[in-house]
């Protein structure tokens, strides 16, 4: 039976939704802190160890306690580090994945058979304001980097930015062959249209390049040159200490769950769900953001397993990777896009 809304929350929906799409971004933050823990466990059950255990039931408060630890720690600065670009580089840090969380939808409910997306926001051009957002971080970076004073921090900064400029070419076309197909540069009607379709099926070499593309630009392994500890100590963080490292760190694990949104939200049909679910006046509240949280989790841990499953590369195996592989198959996806979208739209 459909449930009955009072006609003077009606025009209220679109608040209550961006109110409960806040809450649930907010919740992105605790979920960042249960990465950590799930990374951890994961990478030891691939080692054979037994991980965090003795901090919490299952080791569930070792986060809280790196936190004292990181809060308690002396904030130390180097003796010639340029004070403004040193203090305020996780400004930019923190600030890319905030903007990033705005527009990224987190799940949906059906109320009375209609879609209510729990996003904060809804642009026109969601994909592309998402792009630009994640690449504010880089400035961050160099920000540390350059304000050190230091060879090894520097040295893993132009790393940064020669993997970036390699990789964010074919992420953006791969991200523009969905747009394309689908007509519209919306994540939330990217997702829509998938419906139990999922683009994974019409576009595989489309989604092969965006999410080696997105490993590189998040920096996890196989691509973290810019923080090789055998080369560079710890790369472009070498020099930040305490609650600096731990915000550096934690917008990190941000990223890694934004990223994995994208690939459910792009790739995995989104919170789609058969008709007969989304009508359910029960289930259509719960099991649309359900199933998308599940297939992020899935795509989150993925992303942790690979970076016990393949080595690191060396630096010019990444940039080759980029321009001489991942470049052409995404030209070649593009065209196989416009194809299928003039074919679809036939």
């Amino acid at each position: 039976m459909p449930i009955e809304i009072p006609e003077f929350i009606i025009p209220l929906l679109p608040w209550i939704r961006g109110t409960v799409g806040l809450l649930l971004v907010g919740f992105i933050f605790i979920a960042a802190m249960g990465a950590v823990w799930l990374e951890r466990k994961l990478s030891a059950d691939i080692q054979s160890r037994m991980g965090p255990c003795r901090v919490g039931k299952y080791g569930l408060l070792q986060l809280v306690a790196d936190a004292i630890k990181l809060f308690t720690k002396e904030d130390l600065r180097p003796l010639n580090a340029d004070s403004l670009l040193f203090n305020n580089a996780n400004i930019f840090m923190i600030s890319s994945v905030l903007l990033m969380l705005v527009a990224i939808p987190v799940g949906a409910v059906f109320i009375n058979g209609v879609e209510y997306p729990l996003a904060v926001t809804q642009m026109d051009i969601s994909v592309l304001y998402i792009e630009a957002m994640s690449a504010i971080s880089i400035f961050g970076i160099f920000m540390v980097a350059y304000g050190s004073n230091n060879k090894y921090s520097l040295l893993g900064a132009f790393r940064n930015f020669a993997r970036m400029v390699g990789y964010e070419v074919p992420l953006g076309l791969s991200v523009v062959s969905v747009a394309v197909m689908t007509g519209s540069l919306s994540i939330v009607e990217i997702s829509r249209a998938q419906g139990l379709l999922w683009n994974i099926f019409l576009q595989p070499i489309g989604f092969f390049v965006f999410f080696v593309s997105l490993m590189a630009d998040m920096g996890r392994l196989p691509f973290d040159q810019n923080e090789s500890e055998e080369e560079l100590i710890a790369g472009w963080i070498t020099e930040y200490c305490g609650m600096r490292f731990g915000l550096g760190f934690f917008a990190e694990y941000i990223h890694m769950i934004l990223g994995s949104f994208l690939v459910a939200l792009l790739f995995l049909g989104g919170w789609n769900v058969p008709s007969f679910v989304a009508n359910n006046p029960v289930l259509g509240l719960i099991a649309p953001t359900g199933f998308l949280l599940v297939k992020t989790v899935f795509v989150l841990m993925v992303i942790i397993g690979l970076r016990w499953a393949v080595p690191r590369f060396r630096i010019d195996q990444v940039v080759d990777l980029s321009w001489k592989k991942l470049l052409p198959l995404a030209l070649l996806n593009l065209v196989w896009a416009v194809a299928l979208g003039l074919y679809l739209g036939a």
